[in-house]
This record gives structure tokens, C-alpha cells and sequence, in this order.
């Protein structure tokens, strides 16, 4: 029905070098000696800076992990795809390392799946690890990809993702562990991200582990678990994000939400304290099978600030509450402003408090017959930012 699927676009090659509209923001450049990686297959430890090239079409068999003091420069257009079916199929970039993947709005970096007919979970996904602060600690091992995380330079930088598409993510472990589209732990807001799609993932599509990276743009689709997520003391922002879950898309938790925020588990109080900032957000469900848990679950010592966000339950799509800030291992705190909700999306299940109001409109989305989604201008996320992503049906905006 209303499906938002994302379409390989033709890769051209396109040198890091060049420039374009789209390149006003680079800001970081491969140094002299990276060189060229030599075949298409990418598996074990990269130890020295190397480039992946968009005239190559690249194969990700096995774990592979850009070392502390490498850099992994990836040319805007390339296409990387993860060999399906197994939970050892991931790109890692350690402490200490950088990944500079530079797409364009017409020339995205691609990572997929290389399955005939692709699912949620075939592979794992992007996880990254910066010296930022964590309220787990300085040396912590990330959940996946056993990389340790976490220091006190909280303008550390990991490099750059803009205009990357990452899907069919979500390998499972075991029922503890999980990959994510992509994992940033104790990633420092020094790393630029911009621009981003998670689709069909099957754990949560974008999530942090501490740190102060800041996002912009990011567009998450049929995730199974949570839309956003965060944890262990999150201070950073999210500016522009959007998540959906389609009609028809019926893979899911037992709780998936849009957003779900904590900020430590076993003791709510340790610092840093999650206290994301959140600007221009829209959390939509399509799918009248499946209710998200939550629009918003705010929990565990998280005090979060959200700006101008819509929640919407389309058509008889539905949420189990709005917004929950109650939990057995902590409350969460949320102080929200031009807050709007549109269906049936639940009441908010209140245990911390919640300052601001949530106004009921009608007119926050729109789909017609012909799969055209209306989206009103100024609320929520501005859906045209995500044009260049190709979704099957047309976004347009109204005053």
C-alpha cells in the first residue's frame, strides 16, 4: 500500500575531490597516503588509510573493522553489500579511528544487503566508537562488535556520514544482543552526520550509547524495534528526524516505539545524564496490524527536550500511548513545546513529568489514493529533506 521503499540510485563516479551543491559541508579530506583497496572484497582489520571507490561494487563477507589511527575514506556513490544471513557481517570503526563516507543528495553511499529477495536482519550494520563521555564508563565494551567506547573528550570526532543509506540491518546474536542499523557509542559531536536513512532494520534503526554526537536529517523506516533510541547519558541533537512504520510492514517487538530514551538501567542518577535535545520530529504509523508501544518513551533518568513534534496514527494505525515517561527502573522527565498529535495514539502514561501540551489536530498528514503523501508545513519533521532518498510515493508540503 503505502510503501516507503528505497531505490538503488546509478552510480556515476563521483571523486571525493569534486565539488557540488551538495559538498558545502566537507570539512574533512583522506590524507595523501590513502590509497585505493585492492579488489572488491571487504573483511578483517583495515590498519592504515584506505579508499573505497564508487566504480567498484563492493562485497562485506565478514566483520570489518577500520583500527584506531586508520581511516576509511568511502567515495560518494559506492554501493557496499553485506553478505546475507549471518551475525559476523558488519562495518566497525573503532576509537581512535574515522569513517569518512561522503555521499550526495544524487550520489548516496549505499550499504545493503546482497540477498535475492532482502529482509530485515540479513546482516548487522554500521557501529562506531568515540572517546566521549558515557555514564558507563571510560573503557566500555559496545553490545556488538566488541569495540571499547567512551572517554571524556566530548568533541572527539569519528569523521563524517552524509547522504547514507543503510538497510536490511538487525542481524540477531542472541536474545540479549542485537545489531542496529547503526550504533554510535560514545561518539563525539567532532563527527559530522547528516542525512541519513535506516530502513527495514531489524532491531532499532538509529541508536546512541552515550556520547554528543549531533544528527541531522535522519529518516528511519520499517524497524522492527525503535524508530530512535538512546542510552547511557545521550546529550546530543537530533535535528529533523523522521520515523515510519508502513502498512504492511508487520515484523515487530513486543514493544516497538518510535522513540525510546534512557539514560542508565541500573542507576538513573549516574552522569552524565541523558539530556537529548530534540528539534522537528515526526513519528508515523501506517500499519493498522501493528501499534507502536509508544510515540515517545522517555524512562530510566533520561530528561529530554523535544521541539516541534507530530505524532501520527494514520487511518486505523494506532499507538498503545503517546507519550510514557513512567518506568520501574527510573522515570524519565520530558519538557515538550508545539507538540501536535493526529489519530489514535493513546494517552500519555505519565511517572516523570511532563511540561507542555500535546495539541490534537486532523490535517498533520494526509495520504491520498494515488500514494501521495501531505504533510503541513512547519509541523513535525520537513518531509522534503528526504526527496533525494527516493521513496515510492511523492511528499509534498503545505502552508
Amino acid at each position: 500500500m503505502k510503501a516507503f521503499k528505497q531505490l538503488l540510485l546509478v552510480a556515476t563516479l563521483v571523486s571525493i575531490f569534486s565539488c557540488s551543491s551538495d559538498d558545502d559541508n566537507r570539512t574533512i579530506d583522506p590524507g595523501n597516503a590513502a590509497k585505493p583497496i585492492t579488489g572488491n572484497i571487504l573483511i578483517g582489520d583495515l590498519t592504515e588509510d584506505a579508499i573505497l571507490s564508487a566504480s567498484i561494487e563492493y562485497n562485506l563477507t565478514g566483520s570489518f573493522t577500520v583500527k584506531n589511527g586508520a581511516t576509511l575514506t568511502i567515495e560518494a556513490g559506492t554501493v557496499i553489500k553485506a553478505k546475507s544471513g549471518g551475525t559476523d557481517v558488519f562495518l566497525a570503526v573503532e576509537r581512535g579511528a574515522k569513517l569518512i563516507a561522503k555521499g550526495t543528495s544524487t550520489n548516496p553511499i549505499k550499504f545493503t544487503s546482497d540477498a535475492t529477495s532482502p529482509e530485515a536482519g540479513d546482516w548487522g550494520g554500521i557501529v562506531i566508537a568515540g572517546k566521549a563521555r558515557s555514564n558507563k564508563g571510560t573503557d566500555v565494551q559496545s553490545e556488538v562488535a566488541g569495540l571499547l567506547y567512551g572517554g571524556t573528550e566530548d568533541s572527539d570526532s569519528s569523521g563524517e556520514l552524509s547522504y547514507v543509506i543503510t538497510e536490511y540491518t538487525g542481524a540477531k546474536i542472541n536474545g540479549e544482543q542485537e545489531f542496529n542499523g547503526i550504533s554510535f557509542f560514545g561518539v563525539g559531536s567532532g563527527t559530522i552526520v547528516n542525512n541519513i536513512v535506516v530502513s527495514n532494520g531489524n532491531d532499532d534503526g538509529i541508536e546512541f550509547f552515550g556520547g554528543s554526537v549531533n544528527i541531522t536529517n535522519v529518516y528511519c523506516a520499517n524497524i522492527v524495534d525503535d524508530m530512535f533510541d538512546w542510552t547511557g547519558g545521550y546529550t546530543g541533537t537530533i535535528t529533523n528526524a523522521f520515523g515510519v512504520r508502513n502498512d504492511g510492514f508487520d515484523a515487530a517487538t513486543e514493544d516497538p516505539r518510535g522513540i525510546e530514551g534512557d539514560s542508565n538501567g541500573s542507576d538513573a542518577t549516574a552522569a552524565p545524564i541523558s539530556t537529548p535535545t530534540l528539534k522537528n520530529v515526526t513519528i508515523l504509523n501506517l500499519n493498522p496490524d501493528i501499534a507502536l508501544k509508544a510515540g515517545a518513551e522517555i524512562r530510566r533518568g533520561t530528561e529530554a527536550t523535544i521541539t516541534n513534534i507530530l505524532f501520527v496514527a494514520y487511518g486505523s494505525a494506532s499507538f498503545g500511548n503517546r507519550i510514557d515517561t513512567n518506568d520501574s527502573k527510573g522515570n524519565g522527565t520530558l519538557t515538550i513545546s508545539n507538540a501536535s498529535a493526529q489519530g489514535n495514539v493513546g494517552d500519555d502514561k505519565v511517572g516523570g513529568a511532563i511540561t507542555g501540551t500535546v495539541s490534537v489536530i486532523t490535517d498533520g498528514i494526509s495520504v491520498t489514493a494515488d500514494n501521495t503523501v501531505t504533510a503541513k508545513t512547519g509541523v513535525g519533521a520537513d518531509l522534503t529533506a528526504f526527496a533525494w532518498a527516493n521513496q515510492s510515493f511523492v511528499v509534498t508540503m503545505l502552508n
